[in-house]
C-alpha cells in the first residue's frame, strides 16, 4: 500500500480500491489533507465538500460488487459553473453566483455512478469569458511558476490537477477553456466534438461553442474519464494506423503569431509523429478576418445571452464583464451572431481536412508562455480583451467548427515552463486524436505533475 495516494493516477486509485489494495475513504482522507496545505498555495478550489466527500466515499467502500466503478474512490474535481446538488453554482464571482443546486449535472450523476467522489468545485474567471483566474476573493495561481496564471475558464480544475489536488478534473470549454489551462500547466485536455457530451442544464451553451471535457495527467486517465463522462464503457485504446497529419503555425489572428518556444513545440511534435510513423505535411486552415470579428462577436454575446437568462444583475458584475454584456447585447442586436457564418467555417474545415487528405491538424494552442496571474478583474475591458485574444488565438477556431480538439504536452519550454501542442480532428475523431497522444506519451513522456508539486506536509 501507498504511503498516500496524493499523486497516484485515477486509473492507480480505481484498481486498487476495486482489489481491496486500499478504500475509498483513505484515498479521499490523503487528499482532503494534501488540500488544505496546498490548496493555499495556487488558490484551485473555491467550495471543498470535506465531510460530504468523505460520507461519500464510506459508500463507495460498502459496495459489495465494484467491478462496474471505473472510478472507484477517485476524487475528483468539478468547474463551479457545473450544478453540484447542495452547492451554489457559482460562474467565477459572488456577482455571477446562482442558487443551490437541487440535483446534479448529469455529468456529474455520471462521474457519482462510476464511483467518483466529488471533493469540492473549481474556480474560474466571472462568466468563464477569460484565459485567467482571479476576482476578488483570490488569484489563482499556475503550479510551475505561481507568478503565472493556469489559464481560464478552467484554471481551477488545471492549477488543481497539475498540483496534485486530485487526480483528474471536469472542466468546460467555449472557446479554448479546457485546452488554454492544459497547456498553461502542462496537461492532457480533450474538448469532444458536438453533441458527444450533454451541455450545462438550464444554462446557454455559448450558441452550440461549449462542451464538457477532463484534464489528465495521463492519457489513460483522459481516456477513462472521456469514456465515463460519454457513458461509455471504458476500453483500452487502439493503435492507430498510418495517419496523414496537416501542421500548421498559421495564427487565426493577425499579428498574434505563436513565440519561438510555441513554434518549437510544434517542431517537437511534428518529428515525434514522424518517429511513431505517421507522414505530416504543411498546411493551413482558412482562417479569415471576417471568422475572426464573427468569432469576437460571438464571445460578446455569449456574456449577454449568459446574464440574460440567468437574471444576474449587471451592476453585481465586475467592471470588465459588464462592459463586456454591454458589447454582447450590441452585437446581437445587429445581427453579429449568425448560425449560417459558423456552418460556412465549418465547410470549409472539413473540405481542409479532404482536400489535403489529412487525418488530423497540428497547431500551436498558446501564442507565448502563460499570461501572468494578478488582479486582471480590477483592469479594463480592453485590455483584459486584447491579452487574451493576443495569448490564445489557436484554440477558438475549434468551437466555432464543433470539432474535437486537444492540448497535450511536449516537454518543457526554455523558461521552465510547460510546452504543449494543439491535435483537432474531423467529427467522431476522439477517440483517434487519444490514440496519437498515447503514441506521443510513450514516445516522449513528459512530467506529470509541476515541479515541487505534489508538495510535502
Amino acid at each position: 500500500m501507498a504511503d498516500t495516494w496524493v499523486g497516484a493516477t485515477a486509473k492507480q486509485i480505481a484498481r486498487a480500491v476495486r482489489r481491496g489494495d486500499t478504500s475509498a475513504t483513505q484515498v479521499v482522507a490523503d487528499h482532503l489533507d494534501y488540500l488544505t496545505h496546498a490548496d493555499p498555495v495556487v488558490a484551485a478550489f473555491r467550495t471543498v465538500r470535506a465531510a460530504e466527500a468523505v460520507a461519500e466515499a464510506e459508500k463507495v467502500d460498502d459496495q459489495t460488487e465494484m467491478a462496474n466503478l471505473p472510478l472507484a474512490g477517485v476524487p475528483i474535481a468539478v468547474k463551479e459553473n457545473t450544478p453540484v446538488a447542495g452547492l451554489p453554482t457559482w460562474h467565477g464571482s459572488a456577482g455571477a453566483r446562482q442558487a443551490v443546486a437541487e440535483g446534479d449535472h448529469e455529468l456529474v450523476r455520471r462521474l457519482r455512478g462510476a464511483g467518483a467522489v466529488v471533493i469540492g468545485t473549481t474556480r474560474m474567471p466571472e462568466l468563464g469569458l477569460w484565459g485567467v483566474t482571479d476576482d476578488d476573493s483570490a488569484v489563482t495561481r499556475n503550479p510551475w511558476a505561481l507568478e503565472r496564471t493556469p489559464g481560464g475558464s478552467s484554471g481551477g480544475s488545471a492549477a488543481a490537477v497539475s498540483a496534485g489536488l486530485v487526480p483528474i478534473a471536469h472542466a468546460n470549454d467555449g472557446l479554448g477553456s479546457i485546452r488554454i489551462p492544459a497547456a498553461c500547466c502542462g496537461l492532457i485536455g480533450l474538448k469532444p466534438g458536438r453533441g458527444v457530451l450533454p451541455v450545462n442544464l438550464g444554462a446557454d451553451d455559448w450558441f452550440g461553442l461549449v462542451e464538457h471535457g477532463m484534464l489528465a495527467t495521463t492519457v489513460a486517465d483522459a481516456a477513462l474519464g472521456f469514456a465515463v463522462l460519454a457513458g461509455r464503457t471504458p476500453q483500452p485504446l487502439s493503435q492507430p494506423g498510418r495517419l496523414r497529419i496537416a501542421v500548421s503555425l498559421k495564427s487565426p489572428v493577425a499579428g498574434a503569431g505563436a513565440d519561438e518556444a510555441n513554434r518549437a513545440a510544434v517542431s517537437t511534435a511534428t518529428r515525434l509523429l514522424g518517429e511513431c510513423g505517421h507522414d505530416t505535411l504543411t498546411a493551413d486552415p482558412a482562417y479569415s478576418t471576417s471568422l475572426g470579428l464573427r468569432g469576437i462577436a460571438t464571445w460578446f454575446a455569449a456574456a449577454y445571452r449568459d446574464v440574460e437568462a440567468a437574471g444576474i444583475e449587471r451592476w453585481k458584475l465586475q467592471k470588465r464583464t459588464r462592459r463586456h454584456v454591454a458589447m454582447g447585447g450590441w452585437a446581437w442586436r445587429r445581427g453579429y451572431v449568425r448560425e449560417e457564418d459558423r456552418q460556412r467555417f465549418r465547410d470549409a474545415c472539413l473540405e481542409f481536412f479532404v482536400a489535403n487528405g489529412v487525418d488530423l491538424l497540428l497547431t500551436p494552442v498558446l501564442a507565448g508562455p502563460p499570461l501572468k496571474a494578478g488582479a486582471w478583474h480590477r483592469r479594463g475591458w480592453l485590455t483584459n480583451v486584447v491579452a487574451n485574444v493576443r495569448n490564445a488565438p489557436f484554440a477558438a477556431p475549434w468551437n466555432i467548427t464543433g470539432f474535437p480538439a486537444m492540448t497535450l504536452p511536449v516537454g518543457v519550454r526554455p523558461d521552465g515552463l510547460p510546452a504543449a501542442v494543439q491535435l483537432v480532428g474531423p467529427p467522431g475523431t476522439e477517440l483517434l486524436l487519444l490514440a496519437v497522444a498515447g503514441q506521443i506519451e510513450l514516445a516522449a513522456p513528459w512530467r506529470r505533475h509541476a515541479p515541487g508539486f505534489p508538495r510535502p506536509n
